[in-house]
C-alpha cells in the first residue's frame, strides 16, 4: 500500500549521473519512492498508472547497465515511460506531466535527448531500433540499441515485420519484452494463451522452452523468462546481452499496477484514469452526463436484441470503446482482435458478405492504421461495414498521438464511404442503428471522447436518412454549417447573434459524404458561409463544403473553423479555447465577416 514517504533518495536525483551514482542495493528503495511518486502524481493529472506502476524495476536496472542517450532505450508506445522520464532529468517537471504547457504523457523527441523516438501507438519501436542500429552499423558509431514492447505488442503486425527483419540481418539489437498479460484490456490471442502457460521465472540449468526455440528460429538468442521485478536478476541478464553480439530477445515478466493494491486488482481501469484519490482508489464522479460511449454500449446492446446478425469488433480496446459489456451478453457475437486493427477491417468484411452486420468500434486515432484496408478491401467491394469512431477530434491530454483530427480528410477521398457525426448523444443512438440498417457500403459514425450535453435520450431509435441535413434556424445574414461535435456550439453563438439582431441560417449538416446539396445551396443564397468542424481543414468537411459550391458553380465567402496543425495536450475545455473551437469564437468570425460585408457595402 501507498504511503507517505520523504523521497530520501528521489530528491537527490537531476540527472542520469545522479542515479548511477547510486548502488544497487539502494534501488529497491528508490522503487518505493517512484511507485508513490507516480500514484501520487496520476491521481491529481490522470494518466497511465498501472502500465508504469509494473516497469519501475525494469526501467531502473535498463538506465543503470545502458548509457542513454548514446545507448538508444526505445520505448514501444510510451505510456510505461514516466519513470524514464523522471530519472532523465525532469522529475521536477513531472508534477505537470499531461497539463498543457507541462510534460507529455508519452516519448517526445523535443522534451529530452534521452527521448529517442518519439510514440504513442504500438507497434514502432522495433522498426525503429533496426533502423537506429543498421544507421550506427554505417557510421562505425558505438552504443547499444534496445526495444522495449508490451506482450500486447505481439499481437501488432508491424512489430513481427520488424523482427523478421532484424533476423534476416543479424543485427545487434536487444529487444525486452514485457510480459504482463496485458495490453489495455487482458491480452487475448494464440500468442498470450502461450505466453501465459510459461513458468513465471526460469531458473538456471533447467530445460529451455519452446517460445526459446521460436525465437531461435527467427535469429534471435533468447533469456528468460525472468523476473521483472528483481532488479539485482535484471542487472545481471542486461550486462550479459551487452556482452553477447547479434538480435537478443530478453523476456521478462512483471505485474500490471504493482506495488499499488487497487491498480494491482484493477489493472485495466488504472491503465489510464482520469484524477482520484490514491487512498481509495475511488474516482470522483462530478457529473450525471452520459458519455458518448456509454451511448454507443446501450445502443448495441439494444441493436443486439433486435439483430440476432449484429457483430462488435475491436482491437484490444473493448473497455475504452464500450464493447466489454456487449462481450459479456452476446460473447458468441463479440471479437477483440488484439492490436491489429488492420486485421479487423477485413475480418469484418468477410462476416458482412457472408450476412451478417458487423460494427468496427476503433478509435479515430487508431484506424489510421488501416487505411489500406477501408479502401482496398472495403469501399473498393462496396460492403457493408459500419465503422463506430471514438475519440473523434480532440482529445485532451494524451495529445498529438492521440487526438483524433483526421479521420475526415483521410476517409472523405474514398469512393463510395459514407461519413456521419452526430450533434448530440441522442443522435448518435439514431446514426448507428440508420448506419446498420443502411447496408450499401461502409457508413462511418465519428463522435468525440467524454460526456454529452445531458440532452434526453430517446427510447425509440428514429432512422436519420442518409445525406441529409438538419435545418436549426432559418435566416439571411449569415450561414453557420455545423459538423458533429460543434453542432452545439454553433448553436450558442448563432443564439447571440439572433439576440444582436442578426439571422442566421444554421444547419446540423450531419453527413460530410455525401454533403446535403439543398444545404450548401440554401447557404449559397446567404453569401457568408461559416463552417465548423473538430478536424484537420485540409480535407475536412470545410473543404467538401467548397468542392460542392464549385461542382455547383455558386459563389460565396466561405470562412471554415478548424484546426491547421498538431495539437498539443491539455484539457479539452483549454484545448477548445487555445484553438478557436467555442462558440465565443464562431461568434467572433460571424462578427468579423459582417462587418466586412458592411464596409464592403454588399
Amino acid at each position: 500500500m501507498i504511503a507517505k514517504r520523504s523521497y530520501q533518495l528521489l530528491n537527490k536525483i537531476n540527472s542520469l549521473s545522479d542515479y548511477k551514482s547510486l548502488k544497487i542495493e539502494q534501488l529497491p528503495f528508490l522503487a518505493e519512492e517512484l511507485r508513490d511518486l507516480l500514484v501520487k502524481t496520476v491521481a491529481k493529472n490522470g494518466g497511465h498508472l498501472a502500465s508504469n506502476l509494473g516497469v519501475v524495476e525494469l526501467t531502473l536496472a535498463l538506465h543503470y547497465v545502458y548509457n542513454s542517450p548514446q545507448d538508444k532505450l526505445i520505448w514501444d508506445v510510451g505510456h510505461q515511460a514516466y519513470t524514464h522520464k523522471i530519472l532523465t532529468g525532469r522529475r521536477d517537471q513531472f508534477k505537470e506531466i499531461r497539463k498543457l504547457n507541462g510534460l507529455s504523457g508519452y516519448l517526445k523527441r523535443t522534451e529530452s535527448e534521452h527521448d529517442i523516438f518519439g510514440a504513442g501507438h504500438v507497434g514502432t519501436a522495433v522498426s525503429a531500433a533496426l533502423g537506429f542500429a543498421e544507421a550506427r552499423d554505417f557510421k562505425k558509431a558505438k552504443g547499444d540499441v534496445v526495444a522495449i514492447i508490451g506482450d500486447g505488442t505481439l499481437t501488432n503486425g508491424v512489430t513481427f515485420e520488424g523482427i523478421n527483419n532484424i533476423g534476416e540481418l543479424n543485427s545487434n539489437i536487444t529487444i525486452v519484452l514485457n510480459d504482463n498479460k496485458w495490453s489495455i484490456s487482458k491480452n487475448i490471442g494464440g500468442i498470450a494463451k502461450y505466453l501465459a502457460r510459461l513458468s513465471p521465472i526460469r531458473i538456471e540449468g533447467e530445460p529451455t522452452t519452446d517460445i526459446e526455440s521460436i525465437f531461435h528460429a527467427l535469429g534471435f538468442k533468447y533469456f528468460g523468462p525472468i523476473d521483472g521485478h528483481d532488479i539485482n536478476q535484471l542487472i545481471d541478464v542486461f550486462k550479459l546481452a551487452k556482452e553477447t553480439d547479434g538480435p537478443k530477445l530478453i523476456h521478462v515478466v512483471t505485474k500490471k499496477g504493482q506495488g499499488y493494491e487497487f491498480s494491482e486488482m484493477q489493472p485495466d481501469k488504472f491503465h489510464s484514469i482520469t484524477p482520484f484519490m490514491w487512498e481509495s482508489g475511488k474516482v470522483e464522479k462530478t457529473s450525471r452526463r452520459r458519455t458518448y460511449t456509454k451511448i454507443f454500449t446501450k445502443t448495441m446492446m439494444k441493436l443486439a436484441e433486435m439483430d440476432k446478425k449484429l457483430i462488435g469488433i475491436t482491437a484490444a480496446m473493448p473497455a475504452g470503446t464500450g464493447l466489454d459489456e456487449f462481450a459479456k451478453s452476446f460473447p458468441e457475437r463479440f471479437y477483440d482482435v488484439g492490436i491489429a486493427e488492420s486485421h479487423a477491417v477485413i475480418f469484418a468484411g468477410a462476416l458482412a458478405l457472408e450476412g451478417f452486420h458487423p460494427v468496427v468500434a476503433i478509435y479515430s486515432s487508431f484506424l489510421q492504421r488501416a487505411y489500406d484496408q477501408i479502401v482496398h478491401d472495403i469501399a473498393l467491394q462496396k460492403i457493408p461495414v459500419v465503422f463506430a469512431v471514438d475519440r473523434a477530434g480532440i482529445v485532451g491530454e494524451d495529445g498529438p498521438t492521440h487526438h483524433g483530427c483526421f479521420d475526415l480528410s483521410y476517409l472523405r477521398n474514398v469512393p463510395g464511404i459514407t461519413i456521419l457525426a452526430p450533434k448530440d448523444e441522442n443522435e448518435l443512438q439514431h446514426m448507428i442503428y440508420s448506419a446498420v440498417k443502411f447496408g450499401k457500403g461502409p457508413v462511418v459514425v465519428r463522435y468525440p471522447r467524454g460526456e454529452g450535453f445531458g440532452v434526453k435520450i430517446d427510447r425509440e431509435f428514429k432512422t436519420i436518412k442518409i445525406g441529409e441535413a438538419e435545418k436549426l434556424m432559418n435566416g439571411s445574414d449569415v450561414a453557420i454549417l455545423a459538423f458533429g461535435s460543434m453542432v452545439n456550439f454553433a448553436e450558442q453563438a448563432a443564439i447571440k447573434l439572433k439576440e444582436e439582431g442578426k439571422t442566421v441560417l444554421l444547419y446540423n449538416a450531419r453527413s460530410a459524404k455525401p454533403i446535403d446539396k439543398k444545404m450548401v445551396k440554401e447557404a449559397a443564397q446567404v453569401g457568408l458561409i461559416i463552417t465548423v468542424e473538430e478536424n484537420i481543414l485540409e480535407g475536412g468537411f470545410g473543404s467538401a463544403i467548397l468542392e460542392e459550391l464549385e461542382k455547383e458553380n455558386l459563389w460565396a465567402n466561405v470562412e471554415r473553423i478548424g484546426l491547421s496543425e498538431f495539437v498539443e495536450h491539455g484539457k479539452m475545455s483549454e484545448l477548445r479555447i487555445k484553438l478557436g473551437l467555442t462558440a465565443e469564437s464562431i461568434y467572433d468570425t460571424a462578427i468579423k465577416l459582417l462587418n466586412k460585408k458592411k464596409i464592403a457595402g454588399v
